[in-house]
Parts: structure tokens; sequence; C-alpha cells
């Protein structure tokens, strides 16, 4: 466990914020190659991406606290602590997916071919942050004495044999960010790498939310379970609509 990941003189660089933040830089880097290959315009997808941003970091931190309500609600003031992580991926999607709409359409960018490359920051992202999930104690599996056990601390700094399931997540993001490179190139129409990554991640995070040692919900309801189970509906969906026409 390493929340602060080094300091130099008065400055503190926390584990958790720093992994989110390489992850999406790392992320758009990526997302801005795919768009060069599909010949869309780089500086206008840059913009429509560092505008969706905020609204996408301020979704995924509010579904984060939404799913530990009990416990923001005794320290409202924690709801804004980066360096304490907590961040939702499904949060930002929620909010940025509607939300650019209107802006694609004001910067004349394809939504499918947007968020097709844009999948690629969401990929990537999401596995560099899982190492700060780690380092940060965040996110931990419950205790297990089965072969996949591994001895990792939880947010309280209390170690035990876990599963791993930040790292089962990251690598689960692996293998879909490969078949999406291995398919780059001959997708059969726009919006197809995000429908699958959107399917395929829900699919793998429905499975891995049961590892979790907490398991974020609102009241007793698996609410990263239910947007899980929405998004794969949505993926199914989309990919019916396209093939039947």
């Amino acid at each position: 466990m390493r929340r602060v990941l080094f300091q130099w003189g008065r400055v503190t660089v926390y584990s958790y914020p720093a992994m989110l933040y390489l992850g999406i830089v790392s992320g758009i880097l990526a997302q801005l190659r795919a768009a060069e290959t599909l010949h869309l315009d780089s500086s206008r997808a840059l913009a429509a991406t560092l505008l969706l941003l905020m609204p996408a970091l301020v979704g995924a931190r509010l579904l984060f606290v939404a799913t530990h309500l009990e416990s923001f609600r005794r320290q409202p003031l924690r709801i804004w602590r980066a360096q304490e992580g907590g961040a939702a991926m499904y949060g930002g999607l929620l909010l940025a997916t509607p939300l650019s709409i209107p802006l694609l359409d004001l910067f004349s960018l394809s939504f499918g071919e947007f968020w097709d490359c844009a999948s690629f920051t969401l990929l990537i992202g999401m596995i560099i942050t899982r190492a700060g999930c780690v380092l940060n104690g965040c996110c931990a599996g419950r205790p297990s004495d089965g072969p996949l056990g591994i001895n990792l601390p939880d947010r309280h700094g209390v170690w035990k044999r876990r599963i791993p399931v930040q790292a089962l997540e990251a690598a689960w993001g692996l293998a879909i960010l490969a078949g999406g490179i291995a398919c780059w190139g001959r997708l059969p129409f726009p919006g197809l790498h995000f429908l699958h990554t959107l399917g395929a991640y829900g699919a793998g995070r429905i499975v891995l939310e049961s590892a979790r040692e907490v398991q974020d919900g609102f009241r007793g309801f698996s609410l990263n379970r239910a947007i899980s189970l929405v998004f794969v509906g949505a993926s199914l969906a989309g990919l019916t609509l396209v093939w039947l026409r």
C-alpha cells in the first residue's frame, strides 16, 4: 500500500490521482492516434474530448459518492478529496455520452467514430487507474484462501489474502483493448468498437463485481451491476438495430 507516490519538497503526489491522470493522458494520446487513422480532425477531436473531460470526472466522482452515501453523509467535505481515490467510470460515461451529442454536432464530428476512438481513452484510463487502486487500497477484493488469493490491503490498510479484483479488471480491459486494436481499420460501421467496449466491459464487470469486498450499492441495491446490465443491453440493442437495417 502506497497512498503517497512521492514527495518533492512541499509537494505531495498521491498515487490514485497520479495514476488517474496518467491513464487519461495516455488514453487521449491513443485516442488521437486512432482519430488520425479515421481521418478525423485531431484538433476538433481533442477539443471535444477536453470539454467532455470535466463533466466525465464529475460524474465519475458523484456516482462513487452515491454508492458510498453513508460514509460521505457523515463527512461531506471528503466528496472532492481526490487523494482518497474513488471514481466510477460508469458515472463519467452516463454524464459525458449524452452531453457529447450536441457537442459533437457543433464540432461536425461523427458520434460513432468519435466514441470508437474515445473507447481507447476509457480502456487505457481504466487499466492504468487500477494500478492506483492497488496502491491506494480502494476497490479491494474480498478475502479468499483460494488459488487466486494474494496478500493485498484494503482502503483501511488491512492486509489479507484477497482476490486481486483490481488486476483482474485491468486484465479484462487489456483483453478488450487488444481485441479492438486487432480489429481496428476493419470495423463494418462507425460505433462498433464503442458498442463492443460497453458490452464486453459491462459483462466482465457483472462477474467481477461479486469479487469485491465492498460491493457498491444504494440501499442494498447493486448500482454498478445494474448499470453494467444496462450497458450490455444497450450494446446488444445497438448491434441488433444496425445489422437489421
